[in-house]
């Protein structure tokens, strides 16, 4: 199996293989673009969006910058995302956002993991799990979800949280860990 192939497995592998190099870097190009786009040229920041992500709903909107490890190569948004500034997307594994859901300004979302073992940091191992993140959920500024987690719908979760666990449907969820409050 190649690195690029256990990048979606939950396996380690080595983030600085060549291929994943060459073909991360042309997904960054496009994401520069992105973030070069004026105020005014929703046209073209639609068309790179398209590029860019692996599926984009209808209706999204990204405000620039918009950050991730892969230009948004493995994002899934469903219709009618709104992200505020400073959307981190470390989407070196997949990315599920369900339709009508909005996140505040400086969020992160991680798939990425690095071992606990310091020698396997030291040549570059990792390892990512996927996030998953249901319909018209409110995502407050400055939560960070870690990887491996899934939100389901109608979620509010609050400003500053650390998820990291998985929440269920309909609940309003705060705090650092992350817990169920409503």
């Amino acid at each position: 199996m190649s690195e690029m192939e256990k990048m979606h497995t939950g396996e380690l592998y080595l983030c600085n293989d060549e291929k994943i190099v060459e073909k991360q870097t042309k997904c960054l190009e496009l994401l520069y673009d992105f973030n070069a786009t004026r105020p005014s040229q929703l046209k073209e920041r639609e068309e790179l969006l398209k590029k860019m992500f692996a599926e984009i709903g209808e209706g999204c909107y990204i405000e620039p910058p918009f950050h991730a490890n892969w230009g948004g190569a493995h994002c899934h948004f469903g219709k009618y995302v709104y992200a505020n500034f400073n959307l981190t997307a470390v989407d070196d594994t997949h990315i599920y956002v369900g339709d009508y859901t909005m996140f505040g300004p400086n969020v992160t979302v991680a798939t990425a993991g690095h071992p606990i073992e310091p020698e396997l940091r030291k040549k570059q191992y990792q390892y990512n799990m996927p996030v998953r993140i249901g319909k018209n959920c409110w995502i407050g500024a400055g939560t960070v979800i870690v990887p491996g987690v899934t939100i389901g719908d109608n979620v509010v979760v609050g400003a500053g949280s650390v998820v990291t666990k998985d929440l269920p449907s309909g609940v309003v969820a705060y705090g650092n860990p992350c817990r169920v409050i409503a």
